[in-house]
């Protein structure tokens, strides 16, 4: 089994960006939702009620942070994770953010079409993560990293009457190299290089699976539909990938070898 893709999401919500090579820390890969868009009251804003924010693209360089829109334009902004930190609240959770000004702001009010502001994750963030092996994350919504393997999108393809892309269900690092759907539900703890994730939990999908990624529109009721006649947990929802926490710290890169050192079985 190899890497076959590396993918970070700094802004959450917004576009991906692929990677050749990665540094992986406590928190996942670099700058992985390390930023999030909020509302006027502090509440986080992604895919699930804003699915146009999926055509937002981001890059990280030398401590800024650029958006950009087809229509709208770009703007950079100097990226600050050490101001006083405000109140937000993410699924209902109190969380804590540093506001990233009043350009920005603006620029992301005209995006979506409503107040919004974006927020960093803080240095001492320090949010742990649940599951079978408890971790860290910025602000993800469950754990730090989520593998998800060729094999298991061509299973699921398989049973559509259009086969989606990957970037459909968002990961962070693909595999490829399972002969069986899946497997990545029963891997509990893997090394690729020097970096060593353990198993969190299932990864549960929803409503921004239904969204096509180079559009922003929500399509209809695929995956979701078919993944419920399947894939449906003993966790509330449907399953598809897995979610890890960071064991070890280490660089991922693209074609590095997956070395799974335990293997359970699967939660579903």
């Amino acid at each position: 089994m190899r890497v076959s893709s590396l993918l970070t999401y700094p802004v959450k919500g917004c576009a991906g960006a692929a990677l050749d090579s990665a540094h992986v820390s406590a928190t996942g890969l670099e700058h992985d939702r390390a930023f999030m868009i909020v509302d006027a009251d502090g509440a986080f804003r992604s895919q699930r009620s804003d699915p146009g924010l999926a055509v937002v693209r981001c890059s990280v360089t030398d401590g800024s942070l650029t958006l950009d829109h087809a229509s709208i334009g770009s703007v950079t902004v100097a990226i600050d994770r050490d101001s006083e930190s405000r109140d937000i609240t993410m699924f209902r959770a109190p969380m804590r953010g540093i506001d990233q000004g009043d350009e920005v702001a603006g620029w992301l009010t005209e995006v979506i079409g409503e107040p919004s502001r974006l927020v960093a994750a803080p240095r001492d963030l320090g949010r742990i993560t649940d599951g079978i092996s408890p971790g860290s994350a910025q602000f993800a919504d469950s754990a730090a990293v989520h593998i998800l393997s060729t094999a298991t999108l061509a299973g699921l393809n398989s049973r559509l009457d259009a086969a989606l892309p990957m970037n459909r269900f968002r990961p962070n690092i693909v595999v490829d190299g399972w002969d069986e759907p899946h497997r990545e539900d029963e891997v509990r703890e893997v090394t690729i290089g020097p970096t060593r994730l353990a198993y969190t939990k299932l990864a549960i999908r929803c409503a921004v699976t239904t969204v096509e990624q180079t559009t922003g529109e929500r399509t209809g009721p695929e995956p979701l539909r078919t993944l419920g006649d399947y894939r449906r947990g003993r966790q509330k929802g449907v399953a598809f990938g897995s979610k890890f926490s960071v064991l070890q710290n280490g660089t991922v890169t693209v074609g590095d070898e997956l070395r799974v050192e335990s293997w359970g079985e699967s939660e579903l």
